[in-house]
């Protein structure tokens, strides 16, 4: 069997502000997503960006606890890595 999976078109900063200012100008979103053939969820995605941060980076649009729990999930797994390299030790000096 093939891989059938449908690769995401990928669109630049530049055409999705373009996109963002049609549909700012007066034009229905749906109507600008259906003559441009994308998904209206994904314009509408991306004038929300637009108007919160100006950028189209998911990174750029998180809260301020999104980031946070980001982090702190970087900060657990770290941890939980560290505290296996231990208990391999703590088993190795009991050996001895």
């Amino acid at each position: 069997m093939s891989d059938t999976k449908k690769k995401q078109p990928v669109y630049t900063d530049e055409f999705k502000t373009q996109l963002v200012q049609i549909v700012k100008s007066g034009r229905k979103a749906t109507e600008v997503a259906r003559e441009y053939g994308l998904s209206h969820s994904s314009l509408l995605n991306w004038c929300k960006m637009s108007e919160q941060s100006g950028s189209f980076r998911l990174a750029d649009n998180r809260s301020e606890a999104e980031k946070e729990r980001i982090e702190l999930r970087k900060k657990n797994r770290q941890l939980e890595m560290e505290l296996d390299v231990l208990k391999k030790a703590m088993v190795i000096m009991s050996k001895q």
